[in-house]
């Protein structure tokens, strides 16, 4: 459990932005899943918790009936800690989708927990599924990782633009504003060039005027 959780940490923090992540979140009972990807209008629980020491003894086990019934106990603990995993932390309610991940934290456990031999009744990928719970590596958790942050990335360039789309609202009021004070400047200026010339013309008589009344 502890090396599920200290690996699931280590791949989160390499590959999220701070922030898009917490650690041990509890929900409002109380109850806490190892890690939450937080999105903007929803979370995806995640827990690293593992039933090891069954995946233990089957593997360790040399003799093939022996293994086989071995494997049959491992494929119960599975079932009991994906039915924990749906009971416990998937909640729409309280904002997570309708599925949770559940880490399991080595390549070859993965592979044994999902591949199913002819002799075998038991599907755990697709009982996984029906419970909506997702087995996933750290292989394949990399790649569901990337695929957030590509998400991430596109929802930061979509509110870069949104902010560019207002500031360009906001230029383009203050241009007609400006334009409208421009306009009417200008006419102020044509009115106050017409007085102008006419004063002039006023002046240049009254000076006419003046010297012939001085001569």
């Amino acid at each position: 459990g502890q090396f599920g959780e200290w690996s699931l940490e280590n791949l989160l923090s390499n590959i999220l932005p701070a922030g898009t992540f917490k650690l041990q979140y509890e929900f409002k009972d109380g109850k806490k899943v190892d890690a939450l990807i937080q999105m903007p209008d929803y979370g995806v629980p995640i827990d690293a918790k593992f039933p090891l020491p069954g995946f233990e003894a089957m593997i360790n086990q040399e003799n093939e009936t022996e293994r086989a019934k071995l494997k049959k106990v491992f494929q119960r603990d599975l079932i009991k800690h994906i039915d924990k995993i749906s009971d416990m932390y998937i909640r729409p309610d309280e904002g997570t989708l309708d599925f949770a991940l559940m880490y399991i934290p080595a390549e070859n456990i993965y592979y044994h927990a999902i591949t199913k031999s002819q002799n075998e009744t038991i599907d755990i990928l697709e009982y996984a599924l029906n419970k909506k719970v997702i087995l996933v590596s750290p292989n394949v958790l990399y790649a569901y990782l990337m695929t957030i942050v590509m998400g991430l990335h596109g929802l930061e360039i979509e509110k870069q633009a949104a902010q560019i789309r207002q500031k360009l609202n906001s230029l383009d009021n203050s241009l007609v504003d400006f334009a409208s004070v421009w306009e009417l400047l200008g006419k102020h200026f044509r009115n106050a060039q017409a007085q102008y010339d006419v004063g002039g013309k006023k002046l240049d008589k009254l000076s006419l005027e003046f010297k012939q009344l001085k001569d």
